[in-house]
């Protein structure tokens, strides 16, 4: 009974998280991982490994939902950024298995996560509120594309969120783009990083012990999720997605502030 319960929360947690990664572009991992660490049923390695997988599948359906809607990926820069975050998910799947080996405990894991994690949402929403202040940039060279993805590559591959409000963030100032274009942008890199992590994975045979069901079911809310935050971001404004990733960030802060405590104290 109490295996069903869990599986229920999962599949909603996830519906609710890739729906809002589906609008802002964030990827759902960003709000997938830190909300399952605080329910605290499973280890830090299992959660960042199944948050990944979920991420990826999200991804790739809302990529498949948005060909032809419009909005384009800018393949001359957004390739480069992919190439970079390909090389970074694999270098940030080897970067926390090495961090959990140095720490021995999975919580001091999860507590410069979560720390990384509050850090970066923090420098996010202040560049989004001074934005308009700030004088965006056109980087046109491949190789600083590939550079800058190598970066977000391995931030998203060793938290295992995927790319969240970071990819937001970097498009925004250094690629000029408008928030729909960025949210698409960001699927684009988060889906290279995270086949790049889970094939790293895979080979490296270090895959975590975790309930097959909860994979499952979180893969499933997912796919649900991307459907329809694809759907309800074709309706909106670039206005009210920026507003709504504003929100979400907020939120994102309280959650990771509240783990570093449980943490610490577990």
């Amino acid at each position: 009974m109490q295996a069903v319960l869990f599986a229920a929360l999962y599949f909603l947690i996830v519906l609710l998280a890739s729906t809002i990664g589906a609008i802002s572009g964030i990827g759902g991992g960003v709000i997938i991982k830190p909300v399952m660490d605080s329910l605290g049923s499973m280890g830090v390695a299992a959660i960042s490994f199944l948050s990944g997988c979920t991420v990826l599948t999200m991804s790739s359906v809302s990529l498949l939902r948005n060909i032809g809607k419009g909005t384009k990926i800018r393949m001359a820069t957004s390739a480069f950024l992919a190439l970079g975050a390909i090389l970074g998910g694999i270098a940030g799947k080897s970067l926390f298995q090495y961090v959990k080996a140095a720490f021995g405990r999975e919580q001091d894991v999860g507590i410069v996560q979560a720390a990384l994690l509050l850090a970066i949402n923090i420098g996010v929403l202040f560049y989004l509120i001074n934005k308009n202040r700030l004088k965006t940039l056109e980087i046109r060279s491949r190789m600083a594309s590939a550079a800058i993805g190598l970066g977000l590559g391995v931030l998203s591959s060793f938290l295992g969120i995927g790319g969240g409000p970071i990819n937001i963030a970097v498009l925004y100032y250094f690629y000029s783009m408008n928030p729909k274009e960025t949210a698409l942008n960001s699927l684009f890199v988060i889906f290279c990083s995270q086949t790049a992590s889970l094939v790293t994975s895979l080979a490296t045979k270090t895959v975590p012990a975790f309930p097959p069901e909860a994979l499952a079911v979180m893969c499933a809310g997912g796919v649900a999720g991307s459907l329809i935050g694809t759907r309800i971001s074709h309706g909106i404004s670039d206005k009210a997605v920026e507003k709504f990733f504003i929100g979400v960030l907020f939120l994102l802060m309280g959650i990771n502030v509240y783990n570093i405590i449980r943490f610490a104290f577990l």
